[in-house]
C-alpha cells in the first residue's frame, strides 16, 4: 500500500500536459494544435490534447518525463517549453524530454531542485538546438553549465540568476555563440571572478550583473578590449562600484553603448540630475544610460554641467575627462542664477457693475482662481464662468474663456492691467414659443 502511494505523488511531464492542455480546459480548441493519439487502456492520457507550439508547465508538480512514445506525441512541433517551478531533479527525466522535442529553441528549468544532479556529456548532446536556456535558482554548479554550453553549439542566451554562486569556474571550452549572460542575484564580489566570461563567451555582447557586490572594474585599458572584445550593454545596478575610476574604465571596452549604473554607492551623494550627467560625460560613446537613449544635446549638456561641477577643483584633483571636455568647449563661466518662478500680475476683475483690484499668483490653476474670487468678492459658489481679456490686445483677440480648471494661469500670459470677467452661467431652454 505504501508503494502505491508514493507511486500517485509521482507526477510525470506526460500527466502535466494531458490534464492542463485537455478538451476539458480548450473544449473549442482555441486555435491550438490537435494532437490526436491511440492510448493504451489504463493510461491517463486523452486521446485528444489541443497543444500550442509554446507549452507551458509550470508548477505542474512533475518530477518525472513519462511514457517516452506519449512526449513525443505531444512534443513534435513544441518549439519553446516552460518547466519552471516543479521538482524535476535528475537531468536523466529532464533528457528524456528534451530528447523528443526536436524542434526545442527555449527552454526554462527555472525553480527545479538541480543542485546535487549531475549531467554526463553524453546525455548533453541532446540539447543541440536549444537557444535560450533558463537556469534561474537551480543551484545548478557550474560543471553541469559548462557540461551544457559545450553540447549547445547554438546557445545565444543564458539565465543563471540566483544560483547562490561566489566564484566562477573556468571552462576550458569556450562557448563562441553566446551572446546574453544574465547572473543577476548571485554573490559575485571581485572582478578576478567576472573576467572569466570573457575567454569563455567571447562574442558575449550583453552582460546583466545586477545585484552582485562587485567591488570595481579591476582590468586596463589593454586587458579588456581583449577580455570583452564584443560586450555592448553591460549592466552593473545594485554592484558595490565606489570610485569614478571604475566608470572611467568602462570606456576601455571597445564597443560598449549601453550602460546601467544605478544603485552603486558612488553615486548616493548627488541628486539624480548630477548622477546622470556626471556619469554620461565620462562615457562619450554611450548612447543608452540607465535604459534612457542619450541625445546629442543632453551629452553636450552633461559635459557642460561636468566642467562647471569640477571647475573649483584643485588642479591636482581634477579628473582627465576635465581637460578633454576643456579643450573642446574652453573654460565656462558659471551659470548665473535665474528666477523661473511665475511671479505675480494685478487684474482687474469684473462681475456686472463692480470692478475690483485683485493680486494673482500665476503659478495657480483656473480652478485656484475660482476659488480665490469667491473668497474674496463673495461670489456664488457654482454658476458663474470666467473670461480673460487681455487689455492691448481686446479689440483685436476678444475674450477667451477660462474653461479647464487644471491649467495654469502663467500659460494665458496674464499681465498687470487685465481683466477678469466674471459672468454667470445661463441655462438654456427650448419652448415651443421660442
Amino acid at each position: 500500500m505504501e508503494s502505491s502511494s508514493d507511486e500517485e505523488e509521482v507526477r510525470t511531464f506526460v500527466q502535466g500536459v494531458s490534464e492542463k492542455y485537455s478538451p476539458d480546459n480548450f473544449p473549442f480548441g482555441q486555435g491550438l494544435g490537435v494532437v490526436v493519439l491511440s492510448t493504451p487502456p489504463g493510461s491517463p492520457v486523452k486521446d485528444r490534447v489541443f497543444l500550442p507550439s509554446i507549452l507551458v508547465l509550470n508548477s505542474c508538480g512533475i518530477s518525472k518525463a513519462g511514457d517516452k512514445s506519449e512526449v513525443a506525441a505531444f512534443c513534435a512541433h513544441v518549439v519553446e517549453l516552460d518547466l519552471s517551478h516543479n521538482q524535476l531533479n535528475d537531468w536523466g527525466e529532464i533528457c528524456t524530454i528534451v530528447s523528443n522535442t526536436p524542434h526545442l529553441d527555449f527552454l526554462n528549468l527555472s525553480m527545479n531542485p538541480l543542485s546535487g544532479a549531475e549531467l554526463e556529456p553524453s546525455m548533453a548532446e541532446i540539447f543541440f538546438r536549444v537557444r535560450q536556456l533558463v537556469l534561474i535558482n537551480t543551484n545548478v554548479s557550474w560543471d553541469t553549465v559548462h557540461t551544457l554550453t559545450q553540447h549547445t553549439p547554438e546557445l545565444e542566451e543564458l539565465f543563471l540568476c540566483l544560483n547562490g554562486y561566489n566564484t566562477v569556474s573556468e571552462s576550458q571550452t569556450p562557448c563562441p555563440s553566446l551572446r546574453l549572460l544574465q547572473i543577476t542575484d548571485n554573490q559575485l564580489q571581485t572582478w578576478s571572478e567576472v573576467r572569466k566570461f570573457g575567454p569563455m563567451y567571447p562574442c558575449l555582447t550583453k552582460l546583466v550583473l545586477a545585484n552582485n557586490s562587485v567591488e570595481s572594474v579591476g582590468d586596463t585599458q589593454e586587458s579588456l578590449p581583449r577580455l570583452f572584445p564584443n560586450l555592448r550593454c553591460i549592466n552593473l545596478n545594485n554592484s558595490g562600484l565606489s570610485e569614478w575610476e571604475d566608470i572611467e574604465r568602462l570606456n576601455f571596452f571597445p564597443k560598449l553603448e549601453e550602460v546601467k549604473v544605478m544603485g552603486i554607492p558612488l553615486l548616493q551623494p548627488y541628486t539624480m540630475q548630477e548622477r546622470r550627467s556626471l556619469i554620461l560625460a565620462q562615457l562619450p560613446s554611450v548612447v543608452v544610460l540607465n535604459g534612457g537613449s542619450v541625445s546629442s544635446g543632453e551629452r553636450e549638456d552633461a559635459e557642460r554641467f561636468f566642467i562647471r561641477f569640477y571647475q573649483d577643483c584643485p588642479k591636482q584633483e581634477l579628473p582627465e575627462r576635465y581637460h578633454i571636455l576643456v579643450s573642446k568647449y574652453g573654460q565656462l563661466a558659471p551659470l548665473a542664477e535665474v528666477d523661473l518662478s511665475p511671479s505675480c500680475t494685478v487684474v482687474d476683475v469684473r462681475w456686472g457693475d463692480r470692478v475690483e483690484t485683485v493680486s494673482l499668483h500665476l503659478e495657480q490653476t483656473v480652478s485656484d482662481l475660482r476659488k480665490h474670487l469667491r473668497a474674496v468678492l463673495q461670489l456664488p459658489t457654482s454658476g458663474i464662468r470666467l473670461f480673460y481679456i487681455k487689455r492691448e490686445m481686446c479689440s483685436v483677440l476678444g475674450q477667451e474663456e477660462l474653461r479647464w480648471g487644471s491649467r495654469a494661469l502663467h500659460s494665458y500670459r496674464i499681465q498687470d492691467g487685465d481683466e477678469i470677467l466674471v459672468v454667470p452661467k445661463v441655462k438654456s431652454r427650448c419652448s415651443s414659443s421660442d
